[in-house]
């Protein structure tokens, strides 16, 4: 495992996301130098290689479950062992979202997952940069802590309040299933009125529009044909 990329994993072992340093590899095992290396020191890879399976193995089964027994056999090489458990823990990081953006934070800031000494300050800044820091929040100290201890003297609500509003929770997605089927049907409500409506005009309105509009004009067309008649009419006597 390329602890340069992958230097820790997670301690799943009781349920936690906090990370924690893996046994890092002090050498590296190359298959030329593998013929060279003495018992101890291969034997130390080993045990590595083994501790840092066993952790990957307690993650897989965390994470999905009981697995098949692995089909390599105790002779394979260290470098087979590592190639593998950087396989499996590649596969972890690309299925699981929050372990790739763990790395990515430790890749950009690693001091936030090293422990600082007893004796050195949690900070990089010098001591009159911290002090400057410090002074300059001091006021809101004190607004903190109230705030702190407003938020501990909130009361908890009971458990049988949770389980009421937890036991309304069907309901209330019956009533919303319900307001959407009666939007979907005011919507179809107001479609047709306004086609009612439409047509109403059209053929009420309108109609009853042309239609006086027809009468109006046979009267002005039978008054013009009257006074002409009478025009002739009054010529004639006139003669």
């Amino acid at each position: 495992l390329d602890t340069r990329r992958h230097p820790f994993i997670f301690d799943t072992s009781r349920n936690t996301f906090g990370p924690r340093l893996i046994i890092p590899l002090t050498r590296d095992v190359t298959r030329g130098s593998l013929d060279t290396m003495d018992k101890s020191l291969d034997s130390t890879s080993l045990s590595t290689v083994a501790l840092l399976e066993s952790r990957l193995l307690r993650i897989e089964h965390l994470l999905y479950g009981p697995t098949a027994a692995s089909p390599s056999s105790q002779t394979d090489s260290a470098v087979d062992m590592l190639e593998d458990l950087e396989r499996r823990f590649n596969h972890l990081l690309s299925r699981i979202r929050v372990y790739g953006e763990l790395m990515k934070i430790y890749n950009s800031h690693p001091a936030l997952f090293q422990p600082p000494l007893p004796a050195e300050p949690p900070t990089q800044l010098a001591p009159e940069a911290v002090q400057a820091t410090v002074l300059a929040s001091a006021a809101s100290f004190p607004a903190t802590a109230s705030s702190l201890t407003s938020v501990n003297d909130c009361p908890i609500p009971e458990p049988s309040q949770s389980a009421a509003l937890a036991s309304l929770v069907p309901k209330m997605r019956g009533i919303e299933a319900t307001q959407i089927a009666q939007e979907a049907e005011m919507a179809e409500l107001r479609a047709r009125s306004e086609e009612v409506l439409k047509s109403w005009y059209q053929q009420g309105v309108l109609g009853a529009s042309e239609f006086v509009a027809d009468v109006e004009g046979r009267v002005e067309r039978v008054e013009r044909r009257v006074r002409r008649a009478e025009r002739e009419k009054e010529e004639a006597a006139a003669i």
